[in-house]
């Protein structure tokens, strides 16, 4: 790192494979969706199962907002600084993410999961043509088309669920 009066410099190395962490911090944080999911499945028809999907719906909201937050914090180490690319795609994910729980809060589940199936598809699809532009790091190219589909089927199923379900 060198600093000066005019900023700093920094120099950095990022490996192209997936690091630890992220294996424990990118699918760990999918497992609740996944297990709510089956839960409610599992559930069906019965006292708890509309808890249980509303839980892993703003669970899945909550992940997707950080995940906003993520690409917005990236920005800042960004060489050449945010680029618009950067800061768009933050604003989608927060977005349906924010509207996610709105509708969620609003007792409309179907739109909520929507748009969460909508933010979580678009990290899959756009985290690995970032990584190569270096808008993210190079690491999500790999990870991301791995992680993201847990929570889009996940989802997905909930929706299936509350599509069919009587209520």
């Amino acid at each position: 790192m060198r600093d000066d009066a005019t900023g700093r410099t920094l120099t950095t190395h990022e490996p192209r494979r997936i690091p630890w962490l992220d294996i424990v911090f990118g699918f760990g944080p999918m497992v609740p969706i996944a297990v709510g999911a089956a839960a409610a499945w599992w559930l069906n028809g019965q006292p708890l199962d509309y808890l249980v999907a509303l839980f892993t719906l703003l669970y899945a909201a909550s992940i997707l907002l950080f995940l906003a937050g993520v690409h917005r914090g990236v920005s800042f180490r960004t060489e050449g600084g945010p680029r618009l690319s950067q800061i768009v795609t933050m604003l989608i994910l927060y977005a349906l993410g924010l509207f996610s729980l709105c509708a969620a809060v609003m007792g409309k589940a179907v739109p909520a999961l929507a748009m969460l199936i909508l933010g979580y598809a678009l990290i899959g699809i756009l985290d690995p043509i970032q990584a190569r532009a270096g808008e993210v790091p190079l690491a999500h190219a790999r990870l991301r088309p791995l992680q993201m589909p847990i929570a889009v089927v996940s989802l997905a199923a909930l929706l299936w669920l509350k599509l069919t379900a009587p209520y």
